[in-house]
This record gives structure tokens, C-alpha cells and sequence, in this order.
């Protein structure tokens, strides 16, 4: 079995940790900050084993957020479905023929640019509009090959999906229920995808088991601070944590 001090010091141990708190806080409050998590595992081991490390550790968290909001919008989910696959596949492709710091910086952009586009789009809505907002079929196809393509290549479809979501105006825990539902089912089919590329490793899956219980610590911190926010409260950290997350992308 992996020493892990050995390998990583405990220096970069306890910054693994941190993240994996990142990581369950996101899932079950602020949905898109998982991105800088990514980031640490990245710098801890080699960036595409990092990812199927850090994929086990979102399992883990989204499947606490589905036990804790059960409050779930099927329609903005199932429109997402018939553009999530062609999104995975092509990021499974494109991840073995394409420099890994032009991918994770293309999409550091593209996030960016929908982050000020989410923006843009809030400034001048009419105060009259209704609360929930539709996504067009189009748009949900759209965004579902995104959020594909972006976490099958750099686990960053968080703020993608952050972004569709309070496009829709739906509440708080509708939201973060919703977003669980998404990434258990698209995290969940990634697994043979990565494994069949090679990517997990004895030295990630020991660290996984490590950090669960920091990912349980985070999951509960989350529903703990949600529970504390307005609903402009949490929009507002929503939209600054996917344009934080996309900049980590850029810098990466």
C-alpha cells in the first residue's frame, strides 16, 4: 500500500484535504468552486490520474447532496441528456490528442465568457420576468455537451452547470438538488470512461478512501451555511465562484 506522507509530505497532504472539504462544501452549497480542488490534485499528481482521483471524491459528495435535497427540477435535467454524451465522448477523445494546458485554458475562457454573458443577460432583465425560466431545448442541448465535454476533460463542467441553472431562476435547494442528480448521473458514467483510459491508480484510490471523511466534513459544512443564505445570498456567491473557478482554469 502507498505511504502517502512519503509521496505527497504533509504539506501538500493537508492541502489535499482542504479540497476535498472544497469539494463536498460545493456539492451540497455553492456549486462551481470544485474547479479549484482540481486544481490542488493537479499539482499533487499527474494531471489526467488527478482527475479520476478527484472523480471518486465527487461521487462521493453528490451522492450526500441527493440524501439531503430532495427537491428536484426532472425537466431542466432531462433536457441536458441527449448533449451529455457526445460531450463525454468528445472529451474522452480530444483528452489523448490535445495539450492539456490549451484544453484547461480554452475553457477557463469559454467559463469566463458565460459567466459575463449570465451577467450581462441579469443587468437587463426586466424586473417584471417571471421567477423560473424554461431553457430552451437548443440551449439545454447545448449546455449538456458542454458540461460533458468540460468534466470528462478537466472536471470543470461545476460552473457550466452553475451558470444554466440560475439562467432558469429556480431556487436554492431546487438548484442544488437538481445539480446533484446531474453530476451523480454524469460523474457515474465517467468511471469505465477513465478507467478504460487508465487513469485510476492504487496510489489515487488509498488517497480517495483518505480524504472521504474530509469530503463528508465539507458535505456538512455546505448544508449547514446554505441554510443560513438568501436566495440573492447564494446567486451572488454562485456566479463569483464559477468566475474564480474558470480564472483557476486560465492560471493552471
Amino acid at each position: 500500500m502507498p505511504d502517502l506522507i512519503s509521496i505527497h509530505g504533509w504539506p501538500m497532504l493537508l492541502a489535499l484535504a482542504a479540497s476535498a472539504v472544497v469539494i463536498g462544501f460545493s456539492k451540497t452549497s455553492f456549486g462551481g468552486i470544485a474547479a479549484i480542488s482540481v486544481a490542488v490534485f493537479a499539482l499533487a499528481m499527474p494531471a489526467k490520474e488527478s482527475t479520476a482521483t478527484v472523480l471518486l471524491l465527487l461521487i462521493v459528495g453528490v451522492m450526500i447532496a441527493i440524501t439531503r435535497y430532495r427537491k428536484v427540477s426532472w425537466r431542466l435535467l432531462w433536457k441536458l441528456v441527449p448533449g451529455v454524451v457526445p460531450g463525454l465522448l468528445l472529451g474522452a477523445l480530444f483528452m489523448n490528442v490535445v495539450d492539456d494546458v490549451v484544453m484547461r485554458r480554452t475553457i477557463g475562457a469559454l467559463l469566463l465568457a458565460m459567466v459575463a454573458l449570465q451577467l450581462w443577460q441579469r443587468l437587463r432583465r426586466r424586473a417584471e420576468e417571471p421567477e423560473n425560466t424554461d431553457p430552451h431545448w437548443v440551449r439545454a442541448g447545448v449546455t449538456g455537451t458542454a458540461a460533458g465535454f468540460t468534466t470528462m476533460t478537466a472536471n470543470a463542467a461545476g460552473p457550466v452547470m452553475a451558470l444554466y441553472f440560475l439562467a432558469a431562476r429556480i431556487d436554492k435547494a431546487r438548484f442544488i438538488g437538481t445539480n446533484a442528480w446531474f453530476f451523480a448521473l454524469v460523474n457515474l458514467s465517467k468511471v469505465p470512461l477513465a478507467a478504460s483510459l487508465g487513469l485510476f491508480t492504487v496510489e489515487g484510490l488509498v488517497l480517495d478512501l483518505a480524504l472521504v471523511p474530509a469530503v463528508l466534513l465539507g458535505a456538512w459544512l455546505g448544508t449547514w451555511v446554505i441554510g443560513r443564505v438568501s436566495q440573492r445570498q447564494f446567486e451572488v456567491v454562485t456566479m463569483a465562484a464559477s468566475a474564480i473557478s474558470a480564472a483557476s482554469l486560465l492560471l493552471r
